[in-house]
């Protein structure tokens, strides 16, 4: 997939450059920067850097990768946090966009960035994602490259507070570790409100008509059926019985029509490269992994029902006993279809990230 972000030790990256984040005399320190130059061979990486010199806030300046598996050390200078007041933002973002379009004038295929200036420059963790996440996709919209975000720390993705609150309700009230249908028999019994967030969104309602549900074991318990649905969630019997002959390409294609959207729009929005969506586009019986269809899935914003139906496609369906599932079908539900939110999700709970 074109971004990604990985749990790993920038100095084993296999890519054509990674990041330093550095300073500005370009001097060997600590943290990432100190190990990046123990990795390359302190001294050819550091009378290169002599040679230059100096790289102000924001700025990127390019050496050879020596001992490295990455043919080229990117040195990036981002900035050192002091509440946030001095411009910070806009110095961090700028130390992005130089280092990208460093690697694009050298015509590099992939690079890999650690979180610039989260470690002993203390720019606050969810804050240095949100800005490196913001730069590198906008990047991507106009160009075409392998870029890799990678933590040494899982701990350095942080989600908010509201939206690990969310998340976590969700997970425990749906998710069975037992494999079996599982039921939050409390909501249902009550005909209530399931509360996502202190905005008590609303899934159930008191005025919502009554239905029952039988189980094998003879058990039965009524739950709420909705009695108002938006009219562009509901699938059709039309639609459902003209779609059954549809391969997961055909069927793709034409909902993306069906959405007025362009291809380019689709594959960039679901973290794709250009060559597997040609695959896909070019071969009716391409077969997807998983995580494409719901990558595409996600690009196209369908609803649940018409996701489960472009899944049913390729082979696969959303089970309530898989927590990534169960994560994906939050977004939906919630109709969050930020790509990389999802991703920054789905890496929280090491959980595998949408996308190719």
């Amino acid at each position: 997939m074109p971004f990604q972000i990985v749990h790993n030790d920038i100095t084993l990256m296999n890519t054509e450059a990674i990041v330093n984040a550095a300073n500005t005399h370009l001097q060997q320190g600590g943290g990432v920067c100190g190990a990046i130059f123990q990795a390359a061979g302190e001294g050819a990486l550091q009378k290169e850097c002599n040679k230059i010199g100096t790289c102000p806030v924001g700025q990127a300046v390019i050496t050879k990768g020596y001992q490295l598996p990455a043919k080229y050390v990117i040195h990036a200078v981002g900035p050192i946090w002091n509440g946030g007041n001095l411009g910070e933002d806009k110095l961090l973002a700028s130390t992005y966009r130089s280092s990208l379009e460093l690697a694009k004038k050298y015509k590099l295929k992939s690079i890999a960035f650690p979180l610039i200036s989260s470690g002993i420059y203390g720019y606050p963790k969810e804050d240095a994602l949100s800005i490196a996440v913001t730069e590198i996709s906008e990047f991507l919209l106009d160009n075409e490259m392998e870029i890799y975000l990678v933590v040494y720390d899982r701990k350095a993705i942080a989600l908010s507070e509201e939206l690990y609150t969310e998340i976590n309700h969700y997970i425990n009230t749906y998710y069975d570790d037992n494999h079996e249908f599982k039921v939050n028999r409390s909501v249902a019994s009550n005909q209530s409100r399931f509360v996502l967030s202190e905005h008590k969104e609303k899934i159930f309602q008191q005025e919502d008509k009554l239905d029952e549900e039988v189980f094998d074991d003879g058990a039965s318990f009524s739950y709420a059926i909705p009695t108002s649905i938006n009219k562009d969630y509901v699938r059709s019997i039309n639609d459902l019985v003209n779609s059954v002959e549809e391969t997961f390409s055909e069927m793709l294609l034409r909902v993306i029509d069906k959405k007025g959207k362009t291809d380019v729009e689709v594959y960039k929005r679901a973290n794709l490269d250009r060559k597997l969506f040609s695959k896909i586009r070019n071969s009716k019986e391409y077969q997807p992994k998983k995580s494409t269809a719901l990558a595409l899935a996600i690009s196209l914003e369908l609803s649940l029902d018409e996701t489960k139906d472009l899944l049913m496609k390729a082979g696969y369906s959303i089970s309530r006993s898989n927590k990534f599932d169960l994560i994906i079908e939050y977004f939906i539900k919630t109709e969050k279809y930020d790509m990389y939110k999802i991703n920054e999700t789905l890496f929280f709970y090491e959980q595998p990230l949408l996308g190719a």
